[in-house]
């Protein structure tokens, strides 16, 4: 096994259940895992890194994401000031259904890369698009392209059952059949899934969200999760409640309550529609929400109130959300957004959470939300995972007294110095060793173009026309 020895590290912050930090310390990693922290480490054999103007922190477990989305930003035809989100879903189903397996491929690569790049280690997926043309190979490109860059990845196996003819907004390319998603779902479970300690690789179930899906698919998804051991996903309380109220007669959380799709091996994307009502069903079946602050401040919605809902014993974890509401993949730049949102909120009304209970949300509350125990702190015996940030730059003077807060509160706006995942060096100094990354680029570049911003030109030539 390679052994690497961090020298001298000048602050560990460590998220562990004590909220040390270690300041001027030695660690040892052998294989995924750390072996040790302490002053004077020796190991025959390692790697000696040297670490005296580095802070080094717990690896960053994004919650929520929608990496193919990565070839679907910044896109004049589609973005329209005051769109809401229901709105944006609807006008985008057509650029949507040109994405091929090779964007699903280049288009995770392009969102991981830039999630390593800024200290995420593990990182969750929600792929729900499904077309002829991606056929059910999403997951198989995703884990492809996982392989390639090294991170620890939780994949979901997404999907839409209702058509815009049966009431959503959907078009019928983009749907399958209940059968069909529970089947593939299976398929990629029986494949990928590794429950076991260290584990690279998970998958969780995760149809889109109640309104483009029929009731018997969250039936029968949960019904499946539980059999198979995995958890269960959702987007939920995100701008849909008035159409499931106008549709079933009840909020999204009550019908998503009597199908079974609730409990503490689910977790929701967004829940800004959450009412305080709503606070002690989530904390009474222990459902977390994956909190992105990124879209909120897009789409001007509403923000959560965190510490109301920690109070009622609900867990928050962080998202990017996909690059769509969201325009890049950095896990550094949603934990500061998130801090500087509720400061906003809740600095004049119930309090606001520190700055260091941000960086929880994103490394201990992340890995808990996945129903991981290995990852999320810094400790003997847990999963190697973690960055560190070169703060001996001319940036940072006059700030290092208080490395628990700095990333929440100064925030980090470049790379970091180094990501290892795994007990592998992913990133380190501006590189992915290994991996050629500009080459990378052009060919996904190449693709973006081909299928999709040809597409978008012609679009965008018709709505001109009309």
């Amino acid at each position: 096994m390679e052994k690497l020895l961090f020298k001298n590290i000048r602050a560990v912050v460590t998220c562990d259940p004590q909220d040390q930090v270690l300041w001027d310390t030695d660690m040892l990693v052998e294989g995924p895992e750390i072996v040790h922290l302490g002053k004077n480490l020796t190991a025959d054999g390692a790697r000696i890194i040297e670490c005296r103007d580095h802070f080094l922190y717990p690896g960053l477990v994004n919650t929520h994401h929608h990496f193919f989305q990565a070839f679907v930003r910044n896109l004049v035809t589609i973005d329209r000031p005051n769109m809401t989100v229901m709105e944006w879903l609807a006008e985008v189903q057509n650029t949507f259904q040109m994405v091929d397996s090779d964007v699903i491929y280049y288009a995770s690569l392009t969102a991981m890369a830039d999630l390593i790049k800024h200290g995420c280690t593990t990182a969750f997926d929600h792929q729900y698009l499904y077309t002829d043309r991606t056929g059910t190979e999403p997951i198989d490109r995703q884990i492809e392209a996982a392989s390639l860059m090294g991170i620890r990845f939780h994949a979901g196996r997404g999907g839409s059952t209702r058509s815009i003819e049966e009431g959503s907004f959907v078009p019928k390319a983009m749907c399958e059949s209940t059968d069909h998603f529970l089947a593939d779902c299976e398929r990629v479970i029986r494949r990928y899934h590794n429950p076991e300690k260290f584990s690279m690789r998970q998958i969780a179930i995760a149809p889109t969200q109640p309104f483009s899906c029929k009731k018997e698919t969250f039936v029968e998804a949960a019904r499946l999760a539980r059999q198979m051991g995995v958890r269960l996903h959702t987007h939920l309380n995100e701008g849909e409640v008035v159409q499931m109220v106008q549709r079933c007669g009840k909020r999204s959380l009550a019908w998503a309550e009597e199908t079974g799709f609730i409990g503490p091996d689910v977790w929701i994307a967004h829940g800004r529609e959450t009412t305080p009502e709503e606070y002690t069903v989530l904390a009474r079946y222990g459902t977390g929400i994956s909190h992105c602050p990124a879209p909120t401040f897009y789409g001007a919605t509403e923000m959560l109130d965190i510490p109301a809902m920690e109070k009622a014993g609900i867990l928050i974890s962080l998202g990017t959300d996909g690059c769509s509401t969201n325009e890049g993949s950095s896990m550094l730049e949603t934990v500061r957004l998130a801090y500087l949102m509720q400061t906003f909120r809740n600095s004049a009304r119930t309090g606001c959470p520190r700055p260091y209970d941000i960086l929880k949300m994103a490394t201990v509350n992340g890995a808990k939300m996945l129903g991981r125990s290995d990852i999320g702190y810094i400790q003997s015996g847990m999963a190697a995972d973690f960055f560190l940030i070169d703060v001996g730059t001319l940036e940072y003077a006059g700030a290092l007294h208080d490395p628990k807060n700095i990333l929440a509160k100064l925030g980090v706006s470049g790379p970091v110095w180094m990501t290892v995942v795994n007990g592998k060096i992913v990133y380190e100094n501006g590189q992915f060793p290994g991996i050629d990354e500009r080459r990378l680029a052009a060919e996904g570049e190449q693709v973006c173009t081909q299928v999709l911003r040809n597409h978008c030109k012609v679009f965008l030539r018709l709505a001109n026309e009309m």
